[in-house]
């Protein structure tokens, strides 16, 4: 069966309310961890990972970075209007660039009650390092799944980072029903994020410390690090019967030819991949590679992955031609890395190139995710999560986690 005739109705579970973890595990490696091999399960706690990954793995981690991207503006009336800035809008080269920005900023994004915005600017006094900041948003356009919204502030010589930083709120998920406390700022974010963009954490990575780094380190488990901004597409609802119906959201990596270079090194160890996140890039770098070998003078525009289209290919190279053909291309453009984005969907039915391991939470019945971990263990997935569901594990984002092992 083509992943476009899943029905997502057969990948539900019923999630009660009291499993849903409000807050985040003190200290964050104490989370429980469930183990997946061979298709048996055992029950552990993170701090002790290390003992089920192989020596010589190659662990790769997503280092985007969450920004404070709800920002909420107080009318005059006492009406609070929410922008969820969710994607940069126009053409730009990096998320870096656009962060740097100072004076104006456009975005992408979702409104809050909408329909009270009547004003031609709202406005929003916000202090930076003891300065007042005025911040001013304006309705640019509506788009027909979002919103255009671009941002001015005076003094012009703060960069939308500093605005956002000090503007914002965290982004919690929906389903993590409360507000953003001072905490979240630190505990829904990685030790190891570098690069700002995101709107939701790669939560596998948020039970990740110094000392499970350690461990890993003794073990020698190899790690690597790349960029996927993780957009507000992750918790879209699959509404369609099919899922050929539902359309996937797009996200932007930023591969660097030394990352690249080092799953190159390990592809004959076992590539475990840190999160959905970090196993989407992985194998969209696959298929990239894969379109260089099947298609000659090819833009960087071409390498770009759409929703379906892994589904159709007809030739596929081995992973390290493919790796190789990415190296050149990049190589050949002298920059130092590529900034792509990937639509692809992982479903059941998928073949799996590069990963070999994933690390993850517990998903929520119905989204996407729950179809990767199918993709990638089966029917098992259902045992997986009853296990989960009957041992008193914590579910969703700030929850506990799974080790799955091929």
């Amino acid at each position: 069966m083509h992943p476009q005739e899943l029905s997502i109705d057969d990948f539900t579970y019923d999630l009660p309310q009291d499993k849903i973890a409000y807050f985040p595990a003190e200290p964050r490696d104490s989370s429980k961890l469930l183990v997946y091999r061979a298709g048996e399960i055992t029950e552990s706690n993170y701090n002790h990972i290390a003992q089920f990954i192989p020596t010589g793995s190659l662990m790769v981690f997503n280092d985007t970075r969450v920004v404070k991207s709800r920002i909420f503006f107080e009318k005059d009336t006492g009406a609070v209007i929410e922008i969820f800035c969710f994607e940069p809008f126009g053409a730009f080269s990096d998320y870096e660039t656009v962060f740097q920005g100072e004076g104006s900023s456009t975005w992408k994004c979702m409104i809050g009650k909408a329909g009270k915005w009547k004003e031609k600017f709202l406005e929003k006094e916000i202090s930076i390092n003891g300065e007042n900041v005025l911040l001013r948003a304006s309705l640019v356009e509506k788009l027909s799944d979002a919103y255009v919204v671009k941002f001015e502030w005076e003094p012009k010589t703060f960069s939308f980072a500093d605005i956002i930083s000090h503007a914002g709120v965290t982004p919690l998920p929906p389903y993590i029903k409360r507000k953003a406390e001072n905490r979240d700022e630190q505990k829904y974010q990685t030790i190891y994020s570098s690069h700002n963009g995101s709107v939701a954490a790669p939560t596998a990575g948020l039970h990740f410390t110094e000392k499970i780094f350690a461990s890993i380190n003794l073990k020698k488990i190899k790690t690597a690090f790349t960029t996927l901004h993780v957009g507000a597409g992750t918790f879209k609802p699959v509404k369609a019967d099919k899922m050929q119906g539902h359309e996937m959201h797009a996200e932007w990596m930023e591969l660097s030819v030394g990352f690249l270079e080092e799953l190159l090194a390990h592809i004959h160890q076992k590539i475990i991949c840190v999160g959905t996140t970090s196993m989407r890039t992985v194998e969209s770098i696959y298929h990239m590679g894969n379109k260089l070998v099947s298609y000659s003078n090819l833009k960087e525009e071409d390498l770009k992955i759409h929703q379906w289209e892994v589904y159709s290919h007809q030739n596929f190279c081995t992973p390290e031609d493919s790796l190789k053909a990415l190296i050149s291309f990049i190589k050949k453009k002298q920059a130092p890395k590529l900034f792509i984005q990937t639509e692809i969907i992982i479903a059941p039915g998928y073949k799996f190139r590069l990963a070999e391991g994933l690390v993850t939470n517990f998903h929520q019945p119905k989204s996407t995710l729950i179809l990767l971990v199918a993709a990638f263990v089966g029917n098992d997935w259902r045992k997986i999560y009853d296990y989960a569901l009957n041992h008193h594990f914590r579910f969703l984002s700030y929850g506990d986690g799974c080790l799955l092992l091929k």
